[in-house]
Parts: C-alpha cells; sequence; structure tokens
C-alpha cells in the first residue's frame, strides 16, 4: 500500500465511523467517554485542530456539525438524554484514571 492509498484508505474509514455515529444517536456522549475515553465532541476538536494544521479555517461549531451531521444544538435537542448518577460516576472515575489518581 502506498501513502495515498492509506490516506484514502483512512479517509473512509473516518467517514464511515462518523456515519457510525450519527446513526447511532441512541449511544451517549458520556457513555462513549466512559468506555473509549473519546466521543463526537473529542472528534469535532480532533477535526478542528487537523484543519488548523493545514491552515484551514474551521471553527469546533463547524467541526461538530459536520460529525453530528447536523447542528449541534439540534442533535442536543432531539438526542441527548439527561446523565444518570450512574453515567456520572462512572464519567468520574475515569477522570481520575485519565489524571492517574
Amino acid at each position: 500500500m502506498n501513502d495515498q492509498q492509506r490516506l484514502e484508505i483512512e479517509a473512509a474509514v473516518y467517514r464511515r465511523l462518523v456515519e457510525h455515529l450519527q446513526a447511532k444517536t441512541e449511544v451517549q456522549n458520556i457513555d462513549l467517554m466512559n468506555l473509549a475515553d473519546f466521543c463526537r465532541n473529542c472528534l469535532s476538536k480532533w477535526y478542528v485542530a487537523a484543519a488548523e494544521e493545514k491552515n484551514i479555517a474551521m471553527d469546533y461549531e463547524q467541526a461538530r456539525e459536520i460529525v453530528y451531521g447536523m447542528p449541534y444544538s439540534e442533535w442536543k435537542d432531539k438526542y441527548q438524554k439527561e446523565a444518570t448518577p450512574e453515567q456520572l460516576a462512572a464519567f468520574a472515575e475515569a477522570e481520575k484514571r485519565r489524571k492517574g489518581e
């Protein structure tokens, strides 16, 4: 595989991941963070950082719209649920692990 082929495959994999996350609206970001240590917002931040590395103007809300497939406020109204005490406790534990506590 050459570099261009690798780049094309990685881009296709990224697009598939985003499509999958857009389709799985029942999966909450807090669940993704608790299980995988990243979420849709992380992908949005990484998108902005990658754009900045290429000197391409991109703000966080623009990136979120790409990742969520709609404005974040709309996604939040339609799909985001209040975090349960169990989700919040798991998130707090995961934060401790991330910080090395």
